[in-house]
């Protein structure tokens, strides 16, 4: 762990003591880290094992508790309290050390993860969260141009980003009202008592399921068997194909534009899963 990360962690820390006083909460057990937070082990005061996971309220964070109360445990960990201000969450304690990530057949992994998107992206988006419709607008609206000003249009990358924008703009009219994980990996789903297998870690926007699908292509990509797995996904989604096809495109680019921007090269692995998409 750098510097920056222990700093960024230690002030996360700083933090506990105020949500363990004011939700009466005991700890049990060393911090467990992610990303971008971290997550103490608790016991609430009926005795209740929980956790209480500590982050920076930022454009990814935002809208978690909001979906996560909109599930209501339903494929997703349950939220047992909230500090809006902060983003700080009370959920319900899972197990850390067992997510989708070790089920040793990726096939049958995907086929558990795309049972739980079809459930999630069964509910309306309720109202207060990022749109994919006004997301879509601004990528080929407003980055796209600027990214293409920067690789040109008739690079590897320019063919790539324009391969990608053309087939969002088939389905750009038309981008969904459901309630969106956005981060659905493999890593992101934890073994529970309540239901063998539970959601965690939101970054939730409203749109088109399909959206959805890239985080479970790229993640275990060694793993192979890229078209089994996509066919699965689209088919847990009762999905039309090509619209799959199209907004996981989407998914590509909207990550290769991030990656312009940093001035870095597209992910070398989601190259390929858009050739496979495009049929190259």
């Amino acid at each position: 762990m750098g510097t920056g990360e222990r700093a960024y962690e230690a002030e996360l820390l700083r933090r506990g003591p105020e949500f363990l006083e004011r939700w009466g909460l005991r700890r049990e057990g060393p911090p467990m880290r992610g990303r971008a937070s971290v997550v103490l082990p608790v016991v609430r005061r009926d005795g209740t094992p929980a956790a209480l996971k500590l982050q920076v309220r930022d454009e990814e964070t935002e809208g978690e508790g909001l979906a996560l109360r909109t599930w209501d445990g339903d494929g997703a960990v349950r939220l047992l309290d909230e500090d809006p201000g902060s983003g700080t969450l009370l959920l319900e304690r899972l197990d850390g050390a067992r997510s989708l990530a070790a089920v040793p057949d990726v096939v049958d992994a995907t086929a558990l993860l795309g049972g739980l998107l079809a459930r999630l992206c069964a509910v309306p988006a309720p109202d207060g969260l990022r749109r994919l419709g006004g997301m879509a607008a601004r990528m080929l609206e407003e980055r796209l141009p600027a990214a293409l000003a920067v690789t040109g249009p008739e690079t590897v990358t320019g063919r790539l980003l324009r391969d990608c924008a053309a087939a969002v703009r088939e389905v750009a009219g038309e981008p969904g009202d459901r309630l969106l994980h956005w981060d659905l990996h493999f890593e992101n789903v934890l073994a529970g008592e309540r239901e063998p297998w539970l959601v965690i870690d939101p970054k939730p926007l409203a749109g088109d399921p399909c959206f959805d699908l890239l985080p479970a292509l790229w993640n275990r990509f060694a793993e192979g068997r890229l078209r089994h797995r996509f066919d699965l996904l689209t088919e847990a989604l009762g999905a039309d194909r090509e619209r799959a096809r199209a907004w996981t495109l989407g998914r590509v680019l909207q990550s290769s534009l991030w990656r312009v921007e940093e001035g870095e090269e597209p992910v070398p692995e989601q190259v390929e899963i858009a050739r496979m998409l495009l049929g190259r």
